[in-house]
């Protein structure tokens, strides 16, 4: 074997891996509002969730975008960890799609075809409204320009007549038990090692069909890959947060107890496939003559495609009826860690390496949004504990943890920002780029939330360390009034932040607003008035109406945040 041939093999790899994420991409950028709202509608039930994750997939031919969507979605609470399960296993279903495209790709020279989809794609790519479409089918011509290549290569590499390949294989006892188990290993570590399933498939169609590779240690090489491909998941999990490591390790158990099962019942399965398709078992070419031979073998990709197919769906009828006790047993490997959140800063939903997709990225940063917006809520409920709190210690420590809350606040928009900065830097659809600059104004106007938080916190401690001055009932009645004015605004941003529509009504933040401008105006000219006629003091009338600036300054802040996500919310719809 040249090192032609070798190059001209990898490069046809490279191509068919391109254009499948190229495809993948494009699909996910014309469609991937409508298939996030369809994953949180159609999943009342395990098999309306089993459905779901397999249509999904199959729509987008990624079961990994499939999987980062619905563990997102547990995060934010919109599903359970069983329904999510369910989705996963309906995505194991969809993604053998790709598995049928590819036999396709085997059967016949579907390269002369590729040239004109690539000419309509540079077209339509000019088009701006069209330029997605453009993207898939640039997509889809570089996958079966891989394909076919692929094919050309291993037909003109003989792998049939290459007497050291057959001999290699054949050293292999093919009634062993313990030769299925070392290309079931085979076939994970090579998936593991390329980082695709669909390289290794395609490698394994290339051996069997020029009848290099007896069709059950070809089968033995798919079931490999199956595990494969969900180590890499649990690896890449390993930094994320509880939901998602565990979502990571029920999609593992699924195939691992799938390959368990099969491996009992392995011949008789493969035979019964191989039924199906028309593939004969018995054909040698001895017996049968070369061309009757190659013929035979020519059916090998559609029978990998045929049993990657069965054994999904077998195996989810199967667990499908098992769904709580896989839940119990993940949740029971992996428990949830107990930590003090103001000792440990860490995102939640954002995680390094976890992302393969720029548009699902933007979904994990709407939900860490979410969560820096629900600190900022409890950070402010520190503040009004602060306020009246009498007892010293308990003063400092509260005192203590809103400066930690702070800091947290600073962390949370710098990592948020930076890594919505690493996401632009893809090609990203016109409404995703939207959202990315509104989701930057979020941040932005959070953290100034905090910053306010912060502000009163101090000049309630300046007062509190004064020792000289206290405020009188009015004043602290007053306070209490403004601060659960504010606080009803900033549990309406979180509603809104949640995605809880039918608890949003967007004129009611902005009552609240006026409502908290009308009442800074009226304490104001009071204040001056008090001061005036000697009630208090100067000093503690600056300190009380500086707690009261800052709610208001607070309340503008929160409108700010509504005005950018509801731009958000407009262009989901």
């Amino acid at each position: 074997m040249s090192i032609w041939v070798i190059f001209k093999l990898l490069g046809s790899l490279a191509l068919l891996m391109f254009g499948m994420k190229s495809m993948s991409e494009a699909l996910q950028k014309m469609a991937g509002p409508q298939l996030r709202h369809v994953l949180g509608a159609m999943t009342t039930n395990r098999f309306t969730g089993m459905l779901t994750g397999m249509l999904v997939t199959a729509s987008v031919q990624s079961s990994t975008a499939t999987t980062v969507m619905t563990v997102s979605f547990v995060n934010a609470g919109l599903l359970t960890l069983a329904q999510a399960i369910s989705v996963i296993m309906g995505a194991n279903i969809g993604t053998t799609l790709t598995a049928w495209i590819m036999s396709a790709g085997f059967s016949f020279n579907i390269t002369d075809f590729v040239y004109p989809a690539f000419f309509l794609a540079i077209i339509l790519i000019y088009y701006k409204r069209k330029r997605y479409i453009g993207d898939f089918l640039f997509g889809i011509a570089f996958m079966f320009l891989g394909l076919g290549t692929l094919r050309q290569t291993g037909m003109d590499m003989h792998l049939g007549e290459n007497q050291a390949v057959l001999d290699f294989f054949s050293s292999f006892d093919p009634n062993s038990f313990f030769t299925t188990l070392t290309f079931l290993l085979l076939g994970g570590v090579l998936t593991f090692c390329v980082q695709s399933s669909a390289a290794v498939m395609a490698i394994t169609m290339i051996l069997c069909s020029s009848g290099v590779l007896p069709i059950y240690q070809g089968i033995a090489l798919v079931m490999g890959e199956n595990i494969g491909t969900t180590v890499t998941s649990n690896l890449a999990a390993m930094t994320a947060n509880t939901q998602a490591r565990r979502a990571a390790l029920a999609h593992m158990f699924f195939n691992v107890f799938g390959v368990v099962w099969i491996l009992f019942v392995f011949r008789p399965f493969v035979d019964v496939v191989c039924n199906m398709v028309g593939y004969d078992v018995t054909l040698t070419k001895e017996t049968a003559g070369q061309a009757a031979y190659l013929a035979n073998a020519a059916k090998l990709s559609f029978v990998l495609a045929a049993f990657h197919t069965c054994f999904n769906v077998v195996n989810t009828f199967i667990l499908i009826w098992f769904i709580p006790q896989i839940e119990r047993f993940v949740c029971w490997v992996i428990k949830t860690k107990k930590q003090d959140e103001e000792e440990d800063f860490r995102l939640h939903f954002i995680t390094a390496g976890f992302m393969k997709t720029p548009e699902l990225s933007v979904l994990e940063a709407q939900k860490e949004i979410q969560s820096f917006s629900e600190r900022m809520q409890r950070m402010f409920n520190m503040v009004r504990e602060l306020l009246t709190e009498k007892d010293e210690q308990k003063f400092a420590k509260q005192y203590s943890r809103i400066e930690k809350y702070e800091s947290i606040s600073d962390n949370m928009e710098i990592e948020i920002a930076n890594y919505l900065d690493q996401v632009s830097d893809a090609h990203l659809s016109d409404d995703t780029k939207a959202k990315i600059r509104a989701m930057l104004r979020e941040i932005s106007e959070l953290e100034s939330i905090g910053d306010a938080c912060y502000n009163m916190a101090r000049t309630i401690n300046r007062k509190v360390q004064g020792k000289k001055e206290h405020f009188i009932d009015r004043q602290y009645e007053h306070m209490h009034q403004m601060m659960e004015l504010t606080n009803d605004a900033l549990t309406q941003m979180n509603n809104l932040m949640g995605g809880r529509k039918e608890s949003f009504n967007v004129n009611r933040s902005f009552n609240i607003e006026t409502e908290i401008n009308n009442f800074r105006d009226q304490l104001k000219s009071q204040n001056i008035n008090d001061v005036n006629n000697h009630v208090y003091t100067y000093g503690i009338g600056t300190i009380y109406m500086d707690i009261i600036n800052e709610c208001e300054k607070l309340g503008d802040y929160v409108i700010n945040v509504v005005e950018a996500r509801m731009r958000t919310k407009q262009r989901d719809a």
